[in-house]
C-alpha cells in the first residue's frame, strides 16, 4: 500500500499548537497524554499530567483501559470497554486523535495507544512527533488546568488481523508464516541484560529478529525518516512485503515497529499482545533462547 493512502501517523508541534489556538471549523481534534512507565522508572504519569500537559489534553491510562481479568499487563480490552473508555474522554468517531507522552525518549508509550485506536477501527489517529519533550523544547505552552471533557458515544470494532495470541506465535515457530520483530534492547533480547519485571528472565522467541525501539528515533527524540526506517528493516533482513508481527516486553514498545512499518507504507503489522512476559511465563525451557540463565523447570 502506498503512503498516500495512509492517514498521517505523525503531526508536528507547530501544527498542533496552531490547531489549539485556532481550531478549524468542522475539525474535531482530541489530544491524549498516553504516558506510561515501567515501575522501575519510579514516575507517576497521572500526577505529572495533572501538573503540566498540553492544553486541552485528557489522560489515557494504558493500565486502566485494558483487560483487567488477564494475568498479563495491559492486554487489549474488549471493543465495548475501549469504546466506553475513550467516549468518556470525549473522543468520538469523528475525532482526529493526537497522542503524545512525556517520556525522555520523545515517544515511548504513545505508539501503543495509536495502535489500539487503529486496532479498534479508528484510523484518524496521529502521534505528536517528538512528544512532550520536544513540545517543551520548542517553547509551546503547557497547562495545569483540568480539561473540560464532554462524554460522547464511540463505536469500536476489533480488527483481529492486528493482534496475535500466544498460540499464533507457537504455531509460527514451525510454519514461519510471519516475521517476528522484538523491540526490546539488544541485551534483553540476547539474555544478557535483566528484564525490568520480577520473576521474568531475559531472552527471546526462537526465530525472532531484534530491532530495539530506540533505533526508530533520532537522538532528539523525533521519528526517523521513512527512508531511514526502511533501510533499518532491510539491514535486519525484515521483508516488508511479507507478514510482520511485533513483540517486546509487554506489548508497548512493539508498537514502534508497527509505526515504523506504517511510515514505510505497511499498515498491517500485528502485535503479539502478551509479548515476552506471557511467552516466558508459559514457555517450556527450550522455548526461551538466551545467552544468560534462560528458563529452568
Amino acid at each position: 500500500m502506498s503512503q498516500q493512502f495512509l492517514y498521517r501517523a505523525l503531526v508536528q508541534a507547530k501544527w498542533l499548537s496552531e490547531t489549539i489556538k485556532s481550531p478549524q471549523a468542522g475539525q474535531v481534534v482530541k489530544i491524549l497524554d498516553a504516558s506510561w512507565y515501567l515501575p522501575v522508572m519510579k514516575r507517576d504519569p497521572r500526577r505529572e499530567f495533572e501538573e503540566h500537559h498540553i492544553p486541552g489534553a485528557a489522560f489515557f491510562d494504558i493500565d486502566q483501559c485494558s483487560d483487567r481479568t488477564s494475568p498479563y499487563d495491559h492486554m487489549l480490552p474488549s471493543a465495548d470497554d475501549f469504546a466506553e473508555y475513550v467516549g468518556k474522554l470525549g473522543v468520538g468517531n469523528d475525532s482526529h486523535v493526537v497522542i503524545y507522552d512525556a517520556s525522555n525518549q520523545g515517544l515511548f508509550s504513545a505508539p501503543r495507544v495509536w495502535w489500539m485506536f487503529r486496532a479498534f477501527g479508528h484510523h484518524a489517529v496521529s502521534l505528536l512527533d517528538g512528544g512532550l519533550k520536544n513540545w517543551q523544547r520548542e517553547a509551546h505552552p503547557l497547562s495545569s488546568l483540568k480539561s473540560q471533557v464532554v462524554p460522547v458515544e464511540f463505536h469500536a470494532s476489533l480488527d483481529k488481523s492486528l493482534v496475535k495470541a500466544h498460540e499464533d506465535i507457537e504455531e509460527n515457530i514451525e510454519s514461519h508464516s510471519f516475521q517476528l520483530v522484538d523491540a526490546r534492547s539488544a541485551g534483553r533480547f540476547r539474555g544478557t541484560e535483566a528484564e525490568p519485571r520480577e520473576g521474568i528472565e531475559p531472552g527471546h522467541i526462537l526465530g525472532s529478529v531484534n530491532i530495539p525501539f530506540m533505533d526508530f528515533l533520532t537522538e532528539a527524540g523525533f521519528e526517523k525518516s521513512p527512508e531511514e526506517i526502511c533501510s533499518l528493516f532491510q539491514e535486519k533482513k525484515v521483508d516488508l512485503s511479507k507478514p510482520v508481527v511485533a513483540t517486546c516486553g509487554s506489548g508497548v514498545t512493539a508498537c514502534h515497529v508497527a509505526l515504523g512499518a506504517y511510515l514505510c507504507g505497511k499498515p498491517d503489522v500485528a502485535i503479539y499482545d502478551g509479548a515476552w512476559v506471557e511467552w516466558y511465563m508459559r514457555a517450556r525451557p527450550e522455548e526461551v533462547v538466551s545467552e544468560g540463565k534462560g528458563k529452568t523447570l
